[in-house]
């Protein structure tokens, strides 16, 4: 049988685990996270069931770590690629140390696409692959006002540009047998920003939100949304998006008219 390679990044635990575990009878695997030992042991259990693992750990946060991974994937035998590494960081942005706002977006959000762009040559010459990045129902968050939702505007911000970037990557490879994928879960029972939702009643399984995503894929989804029934809701987000390009007039609103304001 002819196995898939996929590369996982942070693999080592939570959603990403649950993706290998759920893919192994079919593929093999380059599972990217900082934990060596996390990244072993999950490694040996998957050859168990026939899957070549290798283990590449690198901290997508780093220069050297993001030069890593896409020296790897440029090597173009990768047909999967799934961006599961990400850090919460939950601060109102006055709050946030100056040196960690860089490392926030970077794997959030400019990790993601660095892959994507190093994994795509090898798929498009290949004329298959996925690359399915993992973000937040948060990236839609942005002015909602409820407390029981942590500050949160860096993260807010990077999952957002991961839901544009992989909607905008869906036009561009349009007449390709290459998919994209941004998977949008909201809590997770996972040891994610501290377990945050371990024991929350509301929250997904890992197991259950990489099961959605992968059925997701095979129907087609550029926007997964695990918890969502009635999908018509991303029908209007786009009608929504072509109401407001409707902006692009050469003369301003009428109330912004002098007179209108003051």
């Amino acid at each position: 049988m002819t196995r898939t390679l996929a590369l996982i990044t942070g693999a080592s635990s939570g959603i990403g685990a649950a993706y290998a575990r759920l893919l192994s009878r079919e593929h093999d695997f380059v599972l990217v996270a900082r934990r060596t030992d996390r990244l072993n042991e999950l490694a040996a259990e998957l050859r168990t069931v026939g899957a070549a693992v290798e283990v590449l750990p690198a901290d997508l946060a780093t220069p050297g770590g993001l030069a890593k991974v896409s020296e790897r994937l440029a090597a173009g035998d990768v047909r999967l690629l799934i961006s599961n590494a990400g850090v919460g960081g939950f601060a109102r942005l006055a709050d946030v140390d100056p040196a960690d706002v860089d490392r926030l977006l970077t794997l959030n959000a400019v990790a993601p696409a660095r892959l994507a762009h190093a994994a795509l040559p090898g798929m498009l010459a290949a004329n298959e692959g996925a690359i399915v990045t993992v973000a937040s129902l948060l990236a839609f968050s942005a002015q909602l006002a409820d407390e029981r939702i942590p500050p949160r505007t860096l993260y807010t911000a990077a999952k957002a540009a991961t839901v544009a970037f992989t909607r905008t990557l869906a036009a561009e490879l349009a007449g390709t047998s290459v998919q994209t994928q941004v998977v949008c879960p909201g809590i997770v029972a996972t040891e994610f920003d501290g377990g945050y939702g371990i024991g929350v009643p509301t929250a997904m399984s890992a197991e259950d939100v990489a099961a959605a995503s992968l059925a997701g894929l095979r129907l087609d989804e550029t926007i997964c949304l695990p918890g969502l029934e009635d999908i018509t809701v991303l029908d209007a987000l786009v009608g929504a998006e072509a109401d407001l390009l409707g902006a692009n007039r050469p003369v301003p609103a009428a109330r912004y008219a002098p007179g209108t304001v003051g």
